[in-house]
């Protein structure tokens, strides 16, 4: 195994020595990684674990891709400033279902075992989780930079939130896991797994840690309820136009920690772009590995050819800025949308250029001036032959 390659783009491990003495054992290691199936669908910033799962997995490693059926039923407080609302029972199904189907485009199914934590968090009984409460203070819990901040802010807190990061550790101690990766967000959860492994008498598990992935906006984390998200189940056509949106610089960041290519390649990709390369035909090359990863080769083809057919034959920006719009009603006038979202100056100037067949909407152009964007829509609106975004529409 290359270390190298396996610590590319990993933010923490604790610790680097323990890793390498147990990398160096020849005994397979217990890998666990856990997802609360509180949305239907994946997406790309959930891949940044699963990728690192997949590596684990080519060198012989045991993965258990933990499906958070119980403690979804709490909500990780996680980075919260509020409570999380509760998920039902019939929705954690449906949710669980889709991501058994989903973590199958990158993981190899033969040599995966999916776990969930209601075998045995839902067999616990209230004795026992009395006394799993007992191996933690609320002083450390108050120590979360969360929960000091709602606490600070007179947010409330409940107290099955404080349960969420026990139960998360006594996954582990259930599963006796070698090395538990999670988001940076989740150090703390990690860290009581260490802690109550010891109290059953169990080597600590290692803790990796990986950044948070930006979004299509490059500045907040990938999510669907930011509607700045990739979602592996989504067409061809949608994941390539979207990928292509990114900023130059964040395409390097995706191609770090979503890209399967060595880091030699990656550098070589750098290399070229200094010498005078087109970015764009580097955020090609990123866009095609994805989509082939979760369709196939001839899907990204078609994806690659309709992106060019749309955007008349490639003559687009290297970075399509972002944006959102919120609005109050079910839909917004196309002139008033392209006036608020700084395409154009005013809705008449908005209007003007679409009577001038100025005005494109996914490469379409725009025929009339009474068309209405649907709140929930997101497409990539082009004024003149320069101005281009990528606009989500959301109602507040």
């Amino acid at each position: 195994m290359n270390i190298e390659e396996l610590l590319r783009g990993t933010d923490e491990v604790i610790s680097l020595t323990e890793l390498k003495k147990r990398l160096t054992s020849g005994k397979p290691l217990v890998i666990k990684a856990g997802f609360d199936p509180t949305a239907a669908d994946l997406h790309l910033g959930h891949t940044v674990l699963i990728n690192k799962l997949r590596y684990f997995q080519e060198y012989g490693h045991i993965i258990k891709f933990l499906i958070g059926d119980f403690t979804a039923l709490i909500g990780d407080p996680s980075g919260r400033n509020v409570t999380r609302k509760p998920i039902s029972e019939e929705q954690i199904h449906e949710n669980t279902k889709s991501y058994e189907r989903q973590i199958y485009k990158i993981l190899d199914a033969d040599k995966t075992q999916i776990v969930f934590n209601s075998g045995w968090l839902s067999k616990l009984s209230s004795t026992e989780i009395v006394k799993l409460s007992a191996k933690h203070t609320v002083a450390r819990m108050m120590e979360r930079d969360d929960f000091k901040r709602r606490y600070k802010q007179e947010h409330a807190i409940g107290i099955h939130e404080f349960l969420y990061p026990l139960f998360q550790g006594y996954d582990s101690v259930e599963l006796k896991a070698d090395l538990e990766l999670g988001g940076t967000d989740q150090k703390f959860n990690l860290l009581v797994g260490r802690e109550l492994q010891k109290d059953w008498g169990i080597t600590p598990q290692i803790v990796i840690t990986m950044p948070i992935l930006e979004g299509l906006d490059g500045k907040q984390k990938m999510s669907k309820s930011l509607n700045n998200y990739i979602g592996i189940t989504e067409s061809p056509q949608q994941m390539y136009g979207k990928l292509m949106s990114i900023s130059d610089s964040l395409m390097w960041r995706y191609f770090k920690l979503l890209s399967f290519k060595s880091t030699t390649e990656i550098n070589a990709l750098k290399t070229s772009v200094d010498e005078g390369a087109n970015p764009r035909d580097i955020k090609m090359v990123l866009a095609e590995e994805i989509v082939t990863r979760f369709h196939d080769k001839a899907a990204a083809e078609d994806a690659k050819a309709d992106f060019f057919a749309r955007f008349s034959q490639g003559k687009i920006p290297t970075d399509v800025a972002y944006c959102k719009i919120y609005i109050d009603g079910d839909d917004l006038a196309l002139a008033n949308l392209l006036k608020e979202s700084a395409m154009t100056s005013s809705t008449s100037a908005a209007n003007r250029m679409i009577s001038q067949g100025a005005v494109r909407i996914d490469g379409v152009k725009v025929a009339s001036r009474d068309v209405l964007i649907k709140a929930g829509t997101e497409h990539v609106y082009q004024v003149g032959k320069r101005n281009f975004r990528r606009i989500s529409v959301c109602r507040n």
